[in-house]
């Protein structure tokens, strides 16, 4: 007999096809490889119809052929996203056969579809999404209900489901054609709308639960400040349109679900080539906007709605030294290595001091991920705000130095050094035409601070994304991270640091 195990349920009812394919469009948001989809219902009641749907949908072409897998009890699609794995099991007569036809085992890296799945009852794992499809005659004779029930761990993000499935209808989009956007390393998703002609991005991002406790009864995310809900980025994305900025424009927000509709700022990036290298001009205008952002002072205090406030947290000693404690739990072991309670001291006293100087000049604007994935080129638009800001919700109040290196040592694409040179003296320069007490020297040195702590950090989550979120692709950048501290470690005023970087942390392999 199946466990009992917690779950979430709702439904819905399809009239027409074009309803059937939004179901199968909100369904796809959810998906991720491992997940197991049950389709429960009679003949005829609709089970494939919805399948082919949401394959079609998956693999962004509406004539795909998706017979059913009734004959040959097994079809599997390789797709952009995921493969899938639609099965039918009518025709299958006892458990056992399942792991004949391969289904268990591509449960592990596909997203499996699985008709009639009563015939393997005792079989199904606790965590599923079972959709149940019924004949409603009463209302009509092509229309159906159907219940989505997710079971277990799935139970949550059915929940999640039926809130935007609520929020889009509320606004009026319930029918947008929506397309899944490639986001970024975090929980957030994001997906592209089209309604009535005008492209919209839907970003998707659940208030972020607490982890576990790691210094002084805080979890990391406290610790190092990173945003809870959406109303940082919305504080953020006003101020900066406040200032001529090209943050998107928010349509529409519902602040404690996590749901935003913002204006799409297109796909033209400010790299080109493959490998991907920087576009002169366009790194060019990001440090303009930089210089522009950090001559003006910068109040903590953020407006987010009529009556709501938001104080952006300080980029404090602590954020900073568990940021470079990723190093040392993430990257050393990585590399098969392992750091003693007294070199962890003596790490974390030696960066406390190379930052103690961090703060000896005004805070500004911390965006914090300023590099070319967070950033896009508006040619239609003029000066500054020919630069699109993407990602901007854990933005602090810090040295101004830090974006300057997350846009000039970038953690995935290569800067030239002589670029880099001369796109800092040219950030300088300005600070310097504009205020000929800028300390210029006290400025650099920050900077390759900042690089080195930056880099200790990036090594620590990319090592982390491979180990604890099965990403691995971003190990491929490690190469140039290193590059970047090694570089970083050289100039005098970090040469302790170095020595015990020499000691303590094996380059990568």
């Amino acid at each position: 007999m199946l466990a009992l195990s917690p779950s979430s349920s709702f439904s819905v009812v399809l009239p027409n096809e074009r309803a059937t394919r939004q179901l199968a469009i909100d369904v796809g948001s959810i998906l991720k490889p491992g997940d197991l989809v049950t389709l429960s219902g009679d003949l005829g009641a609709g089970k494939t119809a919805f399948a082919r749907a949401l394959i079609r949908h998956l693999a962004g072409e509406e004539t795909l052929d998706v017979p059913s897998p009734t004959f040959t009890l097994v079809q599997t699609y390789v797709l952009p996203r995921f493969t899938v794995v639609h099965a039918d099991l009518y025709r299958v007569t006892h458990t056992g056969e399942l792991a004949e036809l391969g289904v268990d085992e591509a449960t592990e890296n596909a997203v499996v579809l699985l008709e009639w799945p009563d015939r393997a009852a005792e079989a199904l794992p606790a965590d599923r999404l079972d959709i149940a499809f019924t004949l409603a005659s009463n209302l009509g004779p092509n229309q159906r209900n159907v219940e989505l029930t997710g079971h277990g761990a799935f139970a949550p993000r059915i929940d999640r489901l039926a809130a935007l499935r609520h929020f889009l209808v509320g606004e009026g989009m319930a029918g947008a054609a929506r397309t899944h956007v490639q986001g970024d390393a975090s929980t957030r998703a994001y997906e592209r709308l089209t309604h009535k002609g005008q492209n919209y991005v839907l970003m998707n991002a659940k208030r972020r639960p607490d982890g576990p406790p790691v210094r002084g009864g805080l979890p990391y995310s406290a610790i190092a400040h990173l945003a809870e809900d959406v109303k940082p980025f919305v504080a953020m994305a006003r101020a900066l349109r406040e200032r001529g900025l090209s943050a998107p424009q928010i349509h529409a927000a519902d602040l404690d679900e996590g749901f935003l509709l913002l204006e799409d700022l297109g796909t033209e990036p400010v790299v080109a080539g493959d490998p991907p290298a920087p576009i002169e001009e366009r790194y060019t205008a990001a440090v303009d906007l930089l210089v522009e952002l950090h001559r003006q002072p910068a109040p903590a205090t953020l407006s987010v709605a009529p009556g709501v406030e938001y104080r952006l947290p300080p980029y404090d000693i602590d954020a900073f030294l568990i940021e470079a404690e990723l190093l040392l739990d993430w990257y050393v072991p990585h590399r098969d290595g392992l750091v003693s309670a007294a070199a962890r001291s003596e790490f974390t006293a030696l960066w406390r001091e190379v930052l103690s100087h961090a703060y000896d000049q005004p805070a500004t604007w911390v965006l914090r991920d300023y590099h070319s994935p967070n950033l896009l080129w508006l040619p239609e638009r003029e000066g500054l705000a020919r630069v699109g800001l993407l990602d901007f919700q854990d933005a602090l109040m810090g040295p101004a130095p830090y974006d300057l290196v997350s846009l000039l040592q970038d953690a995935r694409v290569d800067v030239p050094d002589g670029l880099e040179i001369a796109l800092l003296g040219r950030y300088v320069k300005a600070r310097l035409d504009a205020d000929t007490d800028f300390p210029t020297s006290a400025f650099v040195e920050l900077y390759v601070t900042l690089g080195a702590q930056r880099a200790t950090k990036i090594l620590g989550i990319f090592a982390r994304l491979d180990k604890r979120d099965g990403k691995p692709q971003y190990l491929r950048h490690i190469a140039r991270i290193w590059r970047y501290l090694r570089r970083a470690l050289i100039h005098p005023a970090l040469g302790d640091l170095k020595a015990w970087y020499d000691a303590h942390v094996l380059p990568p392999r």
